[in-house]
């Protein structure tokens, strides 16, 4: 349970509790979801969104979520930020993020209920399977809320990517890729570029080369399902390891790509927060100097 609580100042004297919460960011759904909860406190006793409060007033949003996550305290992940609010994990490749067929106890949301039993698992971002680096998980639906919806709370991510140094001469030191993307025919997985397909925009910058290997620095316009790995392989520069849209699997098993950076506005304190996460070891492998990102 997380209690997030405001004290009323003298300008808001007279105001309703809703309205008082709606200028703290909190949605009408939210606001339906505390009063359905009984989760609207004013000085400690269950209030309305109607009722008026007085300046020096205290009101809290009780947000009572538990898990209901199958814990598995065997798996492991790095963590590099967490308080009450939010923690952010540092991905391995090969650790899916949520449950699904034939992955109902190695996951991500796994981990997070065996550390955190009473809170509920809310993923604001996704990373493919054997995508490693930072994904922040959130521990209440208002930080989720916060973090997923609000532009000014909206993280912004930096992937690191391997393809062949190709990409260099062809696009120089950085450049866009748009192109719709759809979902393969016949496939509920894999995606492709077409003309039906939903607006997609990838950019990117040459971090480094070396040798026949390329280190890119992308950032999404858009967040479809494969986006980078679909994109680079478009291109005809797909990622080092990605055996699903045509990558050279000799120096990776898996798709090259790693989010390294996040940065974002945290969904109760508003500070500015940033979190880098080195390569890890399979990809800064590849290259016979070690990148520095």
């Amino acid at each position: 349970m997380r209690t997030l609580e405001y004290t009323v100042d003298a300008g808001r004297d007279g105001m309703e509790a809703g309205a008082f919460l709606k200028g703290k960011g909190y949605s009408r759904a939210m606001l339906t979801l505390l009063k359905r909860d009984n989760g609207l406190l004013v000085n400690g006793q269950t209030a309305r969104t109607v009722d008026r409060l007085k300046s020096g007033d205290t009101v809290s949003a009780v947000f009572r979520e538990t898990s209901g996550g199958v814990p598995n305290p065997e798996l492991d992940a790095g963590t590099v930020y967490d308080d009450e609010d939010i923690v952010v994990f540092d991905k391995p490749a090969g650790m899916p993020v949520h449950t699904s067929f034939g992955h109902d106890s190695d996951t991500l949301g796994n981990l997070f209920a065996a550390r955190y039993p009473d809170c509920y698992f809310h993923a604001v971002s996704r990373l493919d399977r054997n995508t490693s680096g930072l994904i922040i998980a959130a521990k209440h639906k208002f930080a989720a809320a916060r973090l997923m919806s609000d532009p000014g709370h909206k993280p912004e991510k930096v992937y690191y990517a391997v393809t062949g140094k190709g990409i260099a001469d062809k696009y120089g030191e950085s450049g866009e890729i748009a192109a719709p993307i759809a979902r393969e025919n016949d496939s509920m997985i894999k995606r492709t570029v077409r003309s039906d397909g939903v607006y997609a925009c990838t950019r990117f910058r040459v971090a480094a080369i070396c040798g026949e290997h390329c280190l890119l620095e992308v950032t999404l316009v858009t967040g479809r399902t494969h986006q980078i790995r679909v994109h680079f392989s478009y291109a005809g520069f797909p990622l080092l390891g990605d055996d699903l849209y045509g990558g050279d699997t000799t120096h990776i098993s898996r798709q090259a790509l790693h989010c390294g950076k996040i940065s974002f506005r945290h969904p109760v304190s508003d500070k500015e927060i940033t979190l880098i996460s080195p390569l890890p070891d399979d990809i800064s492998g590849i290259f016979d100097k070690k990148p520095v990102i």
